[in-house]
């Protein structure tokens, strides 16, 4: 009974695979009541419908906008000081203890988050969004991963290099991309659908649909067909 109401439930939020017949319906409670206190926060807290676990912090909440069904693991701090609004999409999640960072500095206003439809990213993921990030929809990321989506100007070795200021490209990645744990997006970075960014990889580049990439730097290691 218990595991054919959470199959229901997962099949509402667009997740269909089924549920492994060995999981035991304790579990199955235990993760119910944990995701009705965190949409309990949610619509307290945010007066929204979404899932908010503890001890979050979330900024000018006036600048972010929720889909339906998005998830806010515990210990996350999002900040939504930025020039444009931060999109959250339907079903997307954000691991526990991550950090969204869009205004880093008081001489640049940042540029913020897109985090498409059915995306999701581990634990302690790090958002550098001062140069803007946009993620598109089913993107699925382990814990660790990292973007950083601004570089330091070092030209001029007569002036100390944190008052050089920064350049921002921005980070860009498609639809349907599996990312492993503890990669890392440099500023300028853009990935195109249908990818594999190998787990430890460094990018910074610019790649194309369905190819799998690592290393560091990363390289093209395969394409996908």
């Amino acid at each position: 009974m218990i595991k054919k109401t959470f199959q229901k439930l997962l099949q509402k939020t667009g997740k269909h695979y089924q549920i492994d017949s060995r999981i035991p319906d304790r579990l199955l409670i235990e993760m119910l009541i944990n995701r009705f206190m965190m949409r309990f926060r949610g619509v307290v807290f945010l007066q929204k419908k979404v899932f908010i676990g503890r001890g979050c912090s979330i900024k000018n909440k006036r600048n972010i906008q929720f889909g339906k069904n998005c998830t806010i693991e515990k210990g996350t701090r999002i900040d939504g000081y930025a020039v444009h609004k931060i999109l959250l999409g339907n079903g997307c999640k954000i691991g526990a203890y991550s950090l969204v960072t869009c205004t880093s500095h008081l001489s640049k206003y940042g540029n913020g988050l897109k985090m498409g439809d059915h995306t999701a990213i581990g634990d302690f993921a790090h958002f550098g969004a001062s140069g803007g990030i946009e993620i598109g929809s089913n993107v699925i990321m382990g814990s660790y991963v990292s973007f950083h989506s601004e570089n330091h100007v070092f030209s001029d070795n007569t002036i100390l290099i944190r008052e050089q200021g920064v350049t921002s490209k921005g980070i860009k990645l498609g639809n349907n991309i599996w990312v492993g744990a503890k990669a890392t997006f440099l500023d300028g970075t853009v990935v195109g659908n249908n990818c594999v960014v190998a787990a430890g990889a460094v990018v910074n580049g610019i790649f194309p649909d369905n190819v799998v990439i690592g290393g560091v730097p990363a390289k093209i290691l395969k394409t996908i067909e």
